[in-house]
This record gives C-alpha cells, sequence and structure tokens, in this order.
C-alpha cells in the first residue's frame, strides 16, 4: 500500500530531527576529540621521558641488579616483582572499552580482536582474569562467563592521571596478591580522526619486550630531543631509582593506553554520528523527492478529474 502524503511528511519531519541529534551528538564528539588530542601532547613528553629512562637502565644491566630490592610496604608491589617473570597459571586481560555505544566498530572491533589473541595464545576462560575499563567489555565477558575480577566505569572524557592512578593501584595489587601471574593490555590505538587499529600491550611483569614493544608503538610520537642518554650519574643509588621510576613506568603504559583509546573512541564517535548525519540528509532528499511527486501527481489527478468533469457537462 502506497504512503499517503501525510505519512511521507511525517516521516520527513522525524528523519529531520534525528539529523539535528546526530549532527549535535557529532559536533560534541569532534569538541572532546581536539580537548583530548591537547592533553595527549602534553602528557606525551612526560611518557617519552619516563620510558627513555627505565630503557635505558635496563640496557645498561641495572635490571639485573635489582632483583633483591624490596619494598618499605610489606602489602606494595616490590621492583623485583614488577621485574621477574613466574609461572603462569592465570593472565590478566585489561580490556578498554566504552561505556556507551554510538561510536561504530570501537567496541566490536576490540572485543573480536581480544578474543582472537586469547585463541592464538590459548589462554582459556579458567586461565583468563578480566579486568574491564568500560561498561561494555565488562558487560560482555560476564555474559560469557569469564572471570570478570575489576571494573571500572565512567572514564572521564579527558581522563586525569589521579583516576587511572586508581586504577594502577588496583592491578598491582592484584599482581602482587598473585590473582594473576602477567597482564595484557588491551586497546583501541587512535592513528587518526577516520582510523584506529588495536594494540595489546604486555604491561606485567615489565620485560625488555615491554620495552621494545612500547619503544616501537611510540617511535613515531616521540620527538627525538627527547631521547636521553644512556649514561647516568647515580645519587642517591640505583635501586632508589629505580624504585622510583618503575612504579611511574607502569602507571604511564596504563594511563597512556586509556588516553589513547578514549581519543579513538571520540573519533570513532564523531565519525560514526558524521555518517549517521550524511545518511539522514541523503533520506531527507529521497523523501522530499518522493512527496513532491506525490504531491504533484496528486494535483495532476485532481486537474483530470475537473477537467473531465467539464467535458461531461458540455
Amino acid at each position: 500500500m502506497a504512503e499517503s502524503l501525510m505519512d511521507v511528511k511525517r516521516r520527513i519531519e522525524s528523519t529531520k530531527k534525528t539529523h539535528q541529534i546526530t549532527s549535535a551528538m557529532q559536533m560534541v564528539s569532534t569538541s572532546k576529540l581536539n580537548q583530548i588530542q591537547k592533553h595527549t601532547l602534553t602528557y606525551q613528553v612526560y611518557a617519552s621521558k619516563v620510558e627513555s629512562i627505565v630503557s635505558h637502565l635496563a640496557k645498561a644491566h641495572l635490571m639485573s641488579a635489582s632483583a633483591g630490592i624490596a619494598s618499605a610496604n610489606p602489602n606494595a608491589i616490590s621492583v623485583s616483582e614488577l621485574l621477574t617473570k613466574r609461572p603462569v597459571k592465570r593472565t590478566g586481560l585489561l580490556v578498554i572499552t566504552s561505556d556507551r555505544g554510538l561510536v561504530g566498530s570501537y567496541n566490536s572491533n576490540v572485543l573480536k580482536q581480544t578474543n582472537d589473541f586469547m585463541r592464538q595464545h590459548h589462554i582459556s576462560a579458567e586461565q583468563a582474569v578480566v579486568l574491564g575499563v568500560g561498561g561494555t567489555g565488562a558487560d560482555f565477558y560476564k555474559k560469557n562467563g569469564y572471570n570478570v575480577a575489576y571494573e571500572y566505569r565512567g572514564v572521564s572524557d579527558v581522563p586525569t592521571f589521579k583516576e587511572v592512578r586508581e586504577i594502577v593501584k588496583t592491578v598491582t595489587s592484584m599482581y602482587h596478591n598473585e590473582v594473576f601471574d602477567e597482564l595484557y593490555v588491551f586497546y583501541n590505538h587512535f592513528i587518526n580522526r577516520l582510523s584506529s587499529g588495536f594494540r595489546a600491550v604486555k604491561m606485567l611483569p615489565i620485560t625488555e619486550e615491554t620495552f621494545e614493544q612500547s619503544e616501537k608503538d611510540n617511535r613515531q610520537a616521540k620527538d627525538s630531543r627527547l631521547d636521553v642518554g644512556p649514561e647516568y650519574e647515580m645519587e642517591p643509588s640505583e635501586d632508589a631509582i629505580l624504585s622510583a621510576v618503575l612504579p611511574q613506568y607502569a602507571e604511564s603504559l596504563v594511563y597512556g593506553a586509556i588516553l589513547d583509546a578514549k581519543t579513538a573512541e571520540h573519533a570513532s564517535s564523531s565519525t560514526a554520528m558524521k555518517a549517521a548525519s550524511d545518511n539522514a540528509g541523503e533520506l531527507i532528499d529521497k523523501l522530499n523527492l518522493k512527496y513532491n511527486r506525490a504531491r504533484q501527481a496528486a494535483i495532476t489527478t485532481e486537474i483530470t478529474e475537473i477537467t473531465g468533469g467539464l467535458v461531461a457537462q458540455e
């Protein structure tokens, strides 16, 4: 049954309202993206310094001398724990997703790639300990019967170092208490406003592989002027430096991942809302054309009927 003129008109009005909403959401997401990109640029200076110092300490074989360093707090994780591999019984999976939808394929890509990673590394549901940053990932793994040992929802649009420090504190405490024996971080890396790429980074224990992967991932973003030479004068001691710098490095890994993932989320949301706005605009044009044709056909029919009536009267 053909739509009436009134039905088409209602669809046009409804689609126009949808177009207004998606356009507004696109503007909001773009504004958030611009804010977080400015914040990311300043953070990269700090992250590059910490990474460069810790990496060069490792290259200077200072890590091997740190095996005996113990924490002053028995409940806190020690430097030796951060550096020492142990038999892997359970693997921690820190999965970073969004709390909401309307972000295109952002969440589905992270979850699919994380599941592929588990299959490739033969990590079963019984061996996996999921830590969800963002409600989508936590809800997905709960629904599928995984052990979700920790979840954090409501990450700020521009995450602060303070809120991420609480996440790192919880994660390292769980590692210290042997809830899991190694930890990987999974997230979408921001490439540009139109694309992102999945990353899986080993966070704990901190090994040469961690430094190599981090250096590889951030090489393009790093400014050569930030590089720190491998020669240091140690004050007060190598142990004290490692005790101070290594926890900061662990924090920078998680914070950088969350900051990167949030940037990709805003970009994905902006792109998805632009696509929705464009589709709504195209649909409005088609409906307007359909409405005008139907209206013209109705007018033509009326004219024909009037003309026919006049002819019949003659």
